[in-house]
């Protein structure tokens, strides 16, 4: 086992992963299946929303919802990778409808309380984490049905990023994109450039042959969109982390690009929700939710 890798490795375990692609928002979410077994989890569901008329609406995780009943499977686990700041999560609907646990790191204590802070959420705001089902420290383990999955801490993104191995396959969330992509922005409240590259380089310590399975892709250069690459591929391939690229400049190059991008069109809606595992607002006496747009507070 390598020092980096805080638990033992089976790639003779083969996850079934079948991928979801939602356009407005680039994000891909899974199903990952035991191969022996009817038991999967999702990863990094979709709820969407129209921003500018104030409606949420479930028609992405309603089509992973649908492939789960059409398939006879039993959903055990919704994870989150991480606070996810450009789509709303879907887990508390899909878990209504199918059951499961929500799973996040155990850092979700800290986005809690800097944007707590934030979005002004008062004392009735529990910042302990307690809104998931399960936080996940760095080597933790769960089961879904036979498969043994690991949770592996890899903040720089945000304090809380995890990427989950499970068998042959690792879940990285936004800490890698596909190799012409790089890597993702390190500038939100509590991310870092550097702890970003040193995360990366766990991840990229994993065997060669270890499916890695992204949670954007934008499709750069006019490409298709892919999410699904290899250890070995990063490593020969990825523009930002490639092997032969130092941490000084890998840290020069994303503090550099950090500072040319704009916020995400989604942040304040998908913070808010996501640092509370998807839920929505409270209603207020009259029924109504409300999100929080601070004024010059991001």
């Amino acid at each position: 086992m390598s020092a980096q890798i805080p638990f033992p490795l089976d790639l003779s375990v083969k996850p079934e992963v079948t991928a979801f692609f939602d356009e407005p928002t680039n994000t891909v979410s899974y199903v990952v299946k035991d191969p022996n077994s009817t038991s999967c989890a999702v990863i990094d569901s979709v709820m969407d929303i129209d921003y500018a008329a104030g409606r949420i609406a479930y028609q992405s995780a309603d089509k992973i919802i649908e492939f789960i009943r059409a398939n006879d499977l039993k959903l055990e686990w919704l994870i989150e990778t991480h606070v996810h700041a450009d789509h709303l999560s879907g887990a508390p609907y899909i878990q209504q409808k199918l059951g499961g646990q929500i799973g996040i790191g155990a850092n979700i204590t800290i986005v809690q309380e800097t944007f707590g802070k934030v979005f002004n959420e008062g004392t009735e705001f529990q910042r302990d984490g307690s809104q998931f089902d399960r936080l996940f420290d760095d080597g933790d383990s769960y089961m879904i049905g036979t498969m043994k999955a690991y949770a592996m801490h890899t903040p720089g993104h945000t304090p809380a990023c995890m990427t989950h191995v499970i068998g042959d396959a690792a879940f990285v969330g936004d800490t890698l994109f596909m190799p012409d992509g790089g890597s993702a922005r390190a500038d939100f409240p509590g991310g870092d450039a550097r702890t970003l590259y040193r995360s990366i380089k766990r991840v990229l310590a994993l065997p060669g042959e270890m499916r890695l399975f992204m949670c954007h892709d934008y499709g750069p250069n006019g490409r298709e969109i892919r999410w699904e690459t290899s250890v070995a591929e990063q490593r020969a391939h990825n523009i930002h982390v490639r092997d032969g690229i130092k941490e000084d400049q890998f840290v020069a190059t994303r503090e550099a690009r950090d500072r040319t991008l704009s916020m995400p069109k989604l942040i304040i809606p998908s913070l808010q929700v996501n640092m509370k595992a998807g839920e929505l607002p409270a209603p207020d006496a009259s029924g109504k939710r409300f999100l929080k747009v601070p004024i010059n507070g991001l």
